[in-house]
């Protein structure tokens, strides 16, 4: 009888441990990781919602490429993600007067919620590519710290800044192009600029959706891996939809007229009730498989 009730308390504690464990904020976890998880490549969840399992690192500088920011630990991908960035860097090499691309951010070893910064990039199929020209593939440690990327949005958010050049457009057209990718993410003038600027095939635009927040960079989302079965696919917007849809017609304009109004606030209206931030998520909302991943040696 003692002896059962020993087994009992031990159970007792360990459930609530576990249950401890699971209500901490995932970022924290995930977060605390140095090295990947001892495991397969693969992502689980959404993008917004999940992590990454036998992550691989994007190596700190190549022929054609240097990782910015080093400090923060971000440079690990899924595989695809790895070799999608040595493929662009190697064309964009080629095809522009640039020698390859600056790379920010792409995710935390493991993946999953990232304690400051980003809502998505948490399966590895995420990635921050600077607008800055990248001339010199020589940066030090310290200057990949202190240097900046730069604005291709004007100052009245409507139209693309001098800073933007040809080679920017070359350069998403290609990493429309490739295979892999889902879906781009720039500023809304840059947007504009190529839907009324490219007169061939038009057919890439339909990768280049506007979002806020990048027009100091732009970001690239890789698809679901084939063999990653519970990699949650995003779904394609309203403009995307019909067939031969790129996103060009008139909803673009919303994003430099309606979208820059001032927010009014009706005193009078609820306001419902906000939904968990990525960054509050806890083990327990994300994926099952995280823990393996979180957990794995």
């Amino acid at each position: 009888m003692f002896r059962l009730k020993i087994l009992l308390m031990i159970f007792c504690i360990a459930f609530s441990v576990q249950a401890a464990f699971a209500e901490k904020q995932a970022r924290y976890l995930l977060g605390a990781m140095p090295l990947p998880s001892n495991q397969f490549p693969d992502s689980y969840g959404s993008y917004s919602k999940g992590c990454l399992a036998g992550g691989q690192a994007m190596l700190e500088s190549g022929p054609t490429w240097q990782v910015m920011r080093l400090s923060r630990g971000r440079n690990w991908g899924h595989p695809n993600m790895i070799s999608f960035l040595e493929r662009l860097s190697k064309a964009v090499a080629k095809e522009t007067s640039w020698n390859g691309i600056y790379i920010g951010d792409i995710s935390q070893p493991r993946g999953g919620p990232m304690i400051s910064g980003h809502v998505s990039h948490q399966l590895g199929l995420d990635v921050d590519i600077w607008m800055l020209p990248a001339k010199n593939l020589n940066l030090t440690k310290s200057e990949r710290e202190s240097i900046s990327s730069i604005d291709v949005r004007a100052k009245n958010k409507k139209t693309i800044s001098s800073n933007w050049t040809k080679d920017h457009m070359e350069i998403l057209k290609l990493s429309a192009n490739d295979p892999s990718v889902d879906r781009i993410f720039v500023t809304a003038p840059v947007k504009i600029y190529m839907c009324n600027h490219e007169s061939g095939n038009r057919d890439w635009l339909q990768k280049i959706r506007p979002y806020w927040g990048h027009n100091f960079h732009f970001h690239v989302r890789l698809k679901c891996p084939k063999d990653a079965s519970f990699c949650k696919t995003q779904k394609p917007t309203v403009q995307y939809l019909s067939k031969g849809g790129i996103g060009c017609d008139e909803t673009l304009n919303w994003w430099i007229t309606k979208a820059l109004e001032p927010i009014k606030i009706d005193p009078n209206k609820i306001t419902p009730k906000s939904k968990k931030h990525p960054r509050e998520y806890t083990m327990a909302d994300l994926p099952k498989q995280c823990i393996a991943v979180l957990n794995s040696e």
